[in-house]
């Protein structure tokens, strides 16, 4: 047990292996050593302001820039301040009737709340009546609640369920296929022939029965999504974004690169964002730098900036793009046609990701979705986890394209 030199101050030895404690349910990577060297670092310096034990504690507990903002969040909480612990326990229990919050919650914010005040939440009497009930019913051909998140609607997705989506996209990993490149390396049973290597042993040894053997090597694509952030796609975009930052943070060494690009009236590179750890933190960036969020749709735009400005710089990897939009465009439809054949003729394979297709009757007849039909490689659906799931398959298998031929046929049809 860790106790303080300074009986004065036994209580806050424990107050401080009890907010470590919250800062590790909270994400950050401390454990019992930070703790004891923050003791030891308080009993040793001492402390007769506020500031100044917070930068003892930061000292101590934090390795890396981007744990600040969680840092923050849970000192303010723990070190009473009891206005922002009833607040967020007001946002916790939404069946409290609380004032409106003054502000928006800080990134992070929910995070250190459920860190500090864990599950308190008890069922209420009727919940638990309801359960036992449920219990005489036959679910044989029901299907489970894990199931039903999985292919349930973003848009339809409660605040509750929508919580459990991301921590189970958060768990998502998206390997890659990969490409075969001009280069190659030794290989004994390789099918090619490097004679050059042959030459250089038949000088030194003058044995000219070995054959030198060679084989292509692999190396990992590029991957760069282009994000309709439209009204009608916000919804579909926050989850997908979410979906991108886990890649960025969890399966950047299966890619080259990994890029991100948001577009509605204008487009705007959100990728040095989403390299934040936190994804509280990168989203907040990344909506503060976006400035038509929610806004109109103009596809075509978007494209025609990406190839002029962009394309050169991050398509040179064979990269696979995914362009996250329903379609609906509102400017000229033929330069949509002209800057979507453009870009597919710059990558090496284009997927389309559009929520629309979630609707068993859906048709082409919109004249953006007509225009870039034709002129995409792969058309999937993106509208739930297992659309998402979807995606992982396809990118992940190395015949993946085989399946897009079919699901197109029939919406060419």
């Amino acid at each position: 047990m860790i106790s303080s030199p300074d009986s004065g101050h036994g209580r806050l030895a424990e107050n401080i292996l009890h907010f470590t404690r919250a800062l590790r349910a909270a994400g950050l990577p401390v454990g019992t050593a930070h703790a004891i060297r923050a003791v030891e670092a308080i009993a040793a310096g001492g402390f007769t302001r506020r500031a100044d034990f917070y930068h003892m504690l930061a000292a101590c507990l934090l390795t890396r820039p981007e744990q600040r903002i969680i840092f923050d969040q849970c000192f303010h909480i723990f070190w009473r301040d009891p206005q922002i612990m009833e607040k967020l326990l007001g946002l916790m229990l939404p069946e409290m009737r609380t004032p409106p919050r003054e502000r928006e919650p800080r990134p992070g914010e929910q995070r250190a709340a459920e860190a500090l005040l864990g599950q308190t939440r008890a069922e209420p009497p009727e919940a638990a009546e309801r359960a036992a009930d449920e219990i005489e019913f036959d679910a044989r051909l029901t299907l489970s609640d894990r199931e039903q998140l999985r292919t349930r609607d973003f848009e339809q997705m409660s605040a509750a369920e929508i919580a459990e989506a991301r921590r189970a996209i958060a768990r998502l990993r998206l390997p890659s296929r990969p490409i075969l490149s001009r280069r190659t390396r030794a290989a004994p049973r390789g099918k090619l022939a490097d004679w050059r290597r042959t030459m250089r042993e038949v000088t030194r040894t003058g044995n000219m029965a070995a054959l030198a053997r060679r084989e292509r090597r692999e190396r990992p694509p590029a991957l760069v999504a282009l994000c309709d952030i439209s009204g009608s796609m916000a919804g579909y975009s926050r989850m997908f974004l979410h979906f991108l930052h886990t890649i960025m943070n969890a399966d950047a060494r299966n890619w080259a690169g990994i890029h991100v690009f948001t577009f509605a009236t204008r487009l705007t590179n959100i990728t040095r964002h989403l390299r934040a750890r936190d994804v509280d933190e990168a989203l907040a960036e990344s909506g503060r730098s976006v400035q038509d969020w929610e806004g109109g749709t103009r596809i075509g735009a978007a494209l025609q900036n990406f190839n002029r400005d962009w394309s050169r710089r991050v398509l040179g990897q064979g990269a696979v793009v995914l362009l996250i939009t329903d379609g609906l465009e509102r400017g000229d439809p033929d330069l949509l046609a002209r800057e979507a054949a453009r870009l597919q003729r710059s990558c090496r394979e284009l997927i389309w990701l559009n929520p629309l297709l979630r609707f068993q009757g859906f048709e082409a007849r919109a004249e953006g979705v007509r225009a870039l039909l034709p002129r995409v490689d792969s058309l999937l659906s993106a509208h739930s986890l297992e659309s998402m799931d979807e995606l992982v398959r396809l990118l992940s298998s190395r015949n993946g394209s085989g399946e897009k031929a079919r699901l197109m046929a029939g919406l060419r049809g």
